[in-house]
């Protein structure tokens, strides 16, 4: 069976191929209890519908370029997570909302022909999470999926349907003109004549947004994307949160502005 298109590949993932009961009938997928690809990962994609759950935790930014999706920062610098250390361990007592990019690893559906919409449920085979393993959940029983991978199949699925309408959330800021580009300034204790300066990310226009028409409000207000849209806004305060928990860490950008990564 043809493997699926290893370029422009989605964040984390290094490579992909497609899950058969021919190559596969005697894998098995292992559950851990700590995420070591998200050590050094300091954005991860949110679908809307996480929205309410993630502001808890992290600000909420939109990529840079085109085709701008929903970030959970989990650290101002690349390479840098104040929520999980490198080997995918929560920091401190309080665990952190996971998204569900992260929960999905290393499965997900993808489309292995360009001129067919079919999607096929992958994995990533440089994962340790998946393999001919003694432990762990069987991915067939004899030729067929098993309820595993079903249920894997089933999140995955979820996933794409939440990823629609996360594209539909985004058409409706782009098509508005409300997305701008962000910039964030923090006074630091120690040098406040030099505040550190966060940019490279996309946030709603605020001032675009009290302009709007008051049908175009009421909409969003019944469909459920105003209380989005403020969700973002109000977890950028949290902004200030991550980058003191970066200098806690020795990892403060040091006069160094950050850049959110496209994804």
């Amino acid at each position: 069976m043809a493997s699926a298109p290893k370029q422009n590949l989605p964040v984390l993932y290094k490579d992909l191929v497609p899950l058969n009961n021919k190559e596969h009938g005697d894998f098995a997928a292992r559950t851990v209890d700590k995420a070591p690809w998200i050590g050094k990962q300091h954005a991860i994609p949110l679908t809307v519908e996480e929205f309410p759950v993630a502001q808890r935790d992290f600000p909420i930014v939109f990529s840079s370029g085109d085709n701008s999706v929903p970030l959970a920062l989990m650290g101002l610098n690349e390479g840098v997570n104040v929520f999980f250390d490198e080997e995918g361990s929560v920091r401190g007592d309080t665990t952190p909302y996971v998204p569900a990019y992260v929960r999905r690893y290393p499965f997900l559906l993808a489309k292995l022909q360009p001129d067919t919409d079919n999607l096929s449920l992958c994995f990533d085979p440089t994962s340790d999470l998946v393999g001919k393993f003694d432990d762990g959940q069987k991915l067939f029983d004899g030729t067929e999926p098993s309820d595993h991978t079903k249920g894997l199949l089933q999140f995955c699925e979820k996933f794409e349907e939440a990823g629609m309408r996360t594209q539909a959330f985004m058409k409706e800021l782009t098509d508005n003109d409300l997305l701008m580009d962000g910039e964030i300034s923090i006074q630091r204790a120690n040098d406040p004549d030099k505040p550190f300066t966060y940019r490279g990310f996309k946030m709603v226009n605020q001032e675009k947004l009290r302009e709007l028409r008051g049908d175009q409000l009421r909409k969003w207000n019944e469909n459920g994307l105003l209380p989005l849209i403020f969700a973002h806004l109000f977890s950028l305060d949290l902004m200030r949160g991550v980058f003191a928990k970066q200098v806690d860490l020795g990892k403060g950008p040091e006069g160094l502005s950050a850049t959110a990564p496209a994804a």
